[in-house]
């Protein structure tokens, strides 16, 4: 029996296998609304056999965008645009969906990727990003602008009122953006954090308001609704935040009721030295599992079958999650099933393209045809 193609317990949720699509920034959005782009981008990856499928990061706030591009779930508009996204997917999937919930903090307003991706000035259409400190994430950006306390208690309410829409969506999980230097790991690391006050200085300090983000989203919606957060483990930056760290904000998430942790690495400096290479993220996660025993998502490079069954059966973390990997073969899990000897959820429409000698793919699929 293959071990990545065992079910889950994700908390509340469950999993028929350990697949994970990770959440891929689409760009494509207009005012924040879901467009025909999600319709086609998420129907097709629902139809992959994957365990979960979570949504790109949705900005709690305009303010909070990466980029104007980016999907949003600040407002009834909003919501109504995914809610038409989401009906056409599930008429056809039955894929447990999950939304990463996010606000980019100073590296906000930027130009979509194959623009650039700079930041783009107030008088071109962007806007000032906020941050927990009024440090630019590189020299040659002016400086954010610092949250005040009013500040804070805003952003706040704006992932409470986002995760209350993502209840009302019915989608089953939630993942919280606290990695790739967004907002939430903006505060938690000390390349970023500043301040002088309850929210910046020590390690308890710099967690205190994402942990407060998490219980306020936890406290917003029913038990069986899943919460988890997405952390770099480390910033790969000497100084800044690491894996030490990521164990103690793992164990704090998980006395607030934290249900997964997915482990991501580097974002919030351009001094990263990162070593790419496969399995390059394993590590981290395989650390904050063992240390803290909360439910953990792999992520980064893993590209191959043998190697996401290798992760599961070491025990080296709960699920794997593909993200590029999946955009590039988006029935990525079909051929590992196929590889593995195991079976994939597909839709029926599409049971007699599995090849000659894996009649079990799809389980007790039977084909006629006059």
């Amino acid at each position: 029996m293959s071990f990545l193609f065992s079910p889950f317990a994700l908390g509340p949720l469950a999993l028929k296998n350990r697949i994970v699509i990770a959440p891929m920034c689409q760009y494509s959005a207009e005012n924040g609304n879901a467009t025909d782009w999600h319709l086609i981008h998420l129907g097709h990856l629902a139809l992959s056999g994957a365990g979960l499928l979570i949504v790109e990061a949705t900005s709690v706030a305009p303010e909070g965008r990466i980029s104007p591009g980016d999907l949003g779930l600040w407002s009834d508009e909003n919501e109504a645009a995914l809610k038409k996204v989401l009906i056409a997917v599930r008429k056809y999937s039955s894929i447990p969906l999950g939304i990463q919930l996010s606000h980019a903090g100073r590296k906000a307003s930027s130009r979509v990727p194959w623009e650039g991706g700079q930041l783009i000035p107030p008088g071109q259409g962007g806007w000032r990003p906020l941050a927990p400190s009024a440090i630019a994430y590189s020299p040659e950006e002016p400086a954010p602008e610092a949250l005040d306390d009013a500040g804070l208690e805003h952003v706040l309410q704006a992932f409470v009122l986002a995760a209350q829409r993502a209840y009302r969506l019915g989608l089953d999980a939630i993942e919280l953006h606290a990695a790739h230097g967004y907002l939430l790991h903006q505060f938690l690391s000390p390349l970023s954090n500043a301040r002088s006050d309850a929210y910046g200085g020590s390690l308890d300090k710099r967690m205190r308001f994402p942990l407060m983000v998490f219980e306020a989203v936890r406290a917003a919606v029913p038990p069986k609704m899943a919460v988890g957060v997405r952390i770099s483990g480390t910033d790969w930056v000497e100084g800044g935040w690491d894996v030490e760290q990521s164990v103690v904000f793992g164990h704090a998430l998980r006395q607030r009721g934290c249900t997964f942790v997915h482990l991501t690495s580097g974002g919030v400096s351009p001094l990263q030295q990162i070593p790419v290479g496969q399995n390059y993220q394993v590590p981290l996660a395989e650390r904050v599992r063992t240390e803290t025993g909360l439910p953990t998502i792999a992520v980064g490079l893993i590209t191959e079958p043998e190697q996401a069954e290798a992760i599961i059966a070491e025990g080296r973390a709960d699920l794997v999650a593909l993200a590029r990997g999946m955009l590039f073969d988006p029935r990525w899990p079909w051929h590992a099933a196929a590889k593995l000897g195991a079976q994939v959820e597909a839709p029926p429409q599409y049971w007699r393209s599995q090849p000659r000698g894996s009649k079990a793919l799809f389980g007790d699929a039977k084909i006629g045809q006059r």
